[in-house]
């Protein structure tokens, strides 16, 4: 299905309801990121930037800010391989992110939405040795926090797009299993 460019229509309080999804998918896999790298407090730093943006607050540049600071922390985990702490950052960049979903219907906005929750799924099969059942538990919580919210500004987009190795194919289930 080609992206239509046309405008997808939510409220504030449905974006506050994905901010508030993508940080319950991503805070349980911080403590991956900190157990290796205790001393990086970024992606703690965009997690509770999301939280502050689900619970009311304001879209600010600051917490743009946080989201690029933890996606750079996830980048510095995976120059340094630490692939599980890497998936874990980028988690909570994620959602940090979920706060900047574009109105447009293009497929590549669905990770704004599930971002986080597939990084969060990857970092824990990372940890577990790339252990699929891990990560299938973890699929399972994913899908059980999604609010009937989150699943109909979801369904409102195209489906998630190809690529992106095992993050874009843990992506691909979470969106087919949600719509």
């Amino acid at each position: 299905m080609a992206d239509d460019p046309t405008a997808i229509e939510f409220g504030r309080s449905e974006l506050r309801a994905i901010a508030g999804y993508a940080v319950a998918c991503a805070r349980p896999a911080l403590a991956i990121f900190e157990r290796d790298r205790p001393d990086d407090r970024r992606p703690r730093a965009a997690i509770d930037a999301a939280q502050a943006f689900a619970d009311g607050g304001e879209r600010t540049t600051a917490l743009r800010g946080t989201a690029w600071a933890a996606h750079r922390a996830a980048q510095e985990a995976r120059d340094a391989g630490r692939a599980a702490a890497s998936d874990a950052a980028r988690a909570a960049a994620h959602a940090a992110g979920a706060a900047y979903l574009h109105p447009l219907a293009k497929a590549t906005q669905v990770k704004h939405i599930l971002g986080s929750a597939a990084h969060a799924v990857r970092a824990f099969e990372l940890s577990a040795g790339n252990n699929p059942t891990v990560g299938a538990d973890q699929m399972a919580r994913a899908r059980s926090l999604a609010h009937p919210v989150v699943v109909d500004v979801l369904r409102r987009y195209p489906a998630a797009p190809g690529g992106g190795g095992r993050v874009g194919e843990l992506l691909r289930q979470l969106d087919a299993s949600l719509r």
